[in-house]
C-alpha cells in the first residue's frame, strides 16, 4: 500500500515541479518584456518634455532669426510628427528628424550675437541639452532591455516558452545610416 502511493504521488509531486518550473520561466519572460516596456516610456517621458518647451524655442528665436524660417519650420514639422507617432519607430525616427534641426539651430545661433544673449534662449538651450543627454541615457538602457529580452528568449529552456507565446526578437534603437552625416549648416544673407 505504501509503494501504491508513491507510484501515485511521485506523478503529481514532478508534475507540480514541472508547472513551478514552468510559471518561473514564463515569469522571467515577462519580467524581460516589462523591462523593456518601462525603458521605452522612460524614453517618451524625456522626449515629451523636450516637445514642450520646442514651441518656446522657436518662439524665441522667431524675433532674431529672420532668415533661418526653413530650421524653424523643420524643427516644427519634426514635433508634429513625434505627437501623431503612434509606434516606438515613427517616433523614433521623428525624433531624429528633431534631432538634426535641433543642431543645425544650435549651430545656426552663433550667427546671432544678440539670440545668443537672449536669457530665454539660453534657458531653453540647456534645458533642452539637458534632456538630450538624458534621452541618450535612456535609449541605452532600452537597448540594454531589449538585449536581455532577446537573449533570454532565444536560451533554452525560455525558447520553448517564447515560441509558445509568440515572443519575436525586438529592434533595437539605431541611427539610420543617413542620420549619422554632420548636419549642413546654411548660414543667413
Amino acid at each position: 500500500m505504501d509503494m501504491q502511493i508513491i507510484w501515485i504521488a511521485l506523478p503529481v509531486l514532478l508534475a507540480a515541479i514541472g508547472l513551478a518550473y514552468g510559471i518561473g520561466l514564463y515569469n522571467e519572460l515577462v519580467k524581460a518584456t516589462v523591462s523593456v516596456d518601462k525603458s521605452w516610456a522612460n524614453i517618451t517621458v524625456l522626449e515629451k518634455q523636450r516637445y514642450d518647451e520646442l514651441p518656446r524655442l522657436v518662439e524665441v528665436c522667431n524675433g532674431y532669426m529672420k532668415y533661418e524660417k526653413d530650421t524653424l519650420e523643420r524643427i516644427t514639422r519634426a514635433r508634429a510628427r513625434f505627437l501623431e507617432a503612434q509606434t516606438p519607430p515613427a517616433m523614433a525616427a521623428a525624433d531624429l528628424q528633431l534631432g538634426g534641426a535641433l543642431k543645425t539651430l544650435f549651430a545656426t545661433v552663433e550667427n546671432y550675437p544678440d539670440l545668443k544673449a537672449e536669457e530665454n534662449f539660453t534657458r531653453l538651450q540647456n534645458r533642452i541639452t539637458a534632456l538630450e543627454c538624458e534621452i541618450a541615457d535612456r535609449r541605452e538602457f532600452f537597448n540594454d532591455s531589449v538585449a536581455v529580452f532577446n537573449t533570454r528568449i532565444r536560451q533554452v529552456p525560455y525558447t520553448v516558452i517564447a515560441d509558445m507565446l509568440g515572443y519575436t526578437p525586438l529592434e533595437m534603437y539605431k541611427v539610420p545610416e543617413n542620420e549619422k552625416a554632420p548636419v549642413a549648416v546654411k548660414l543667413g544673407s
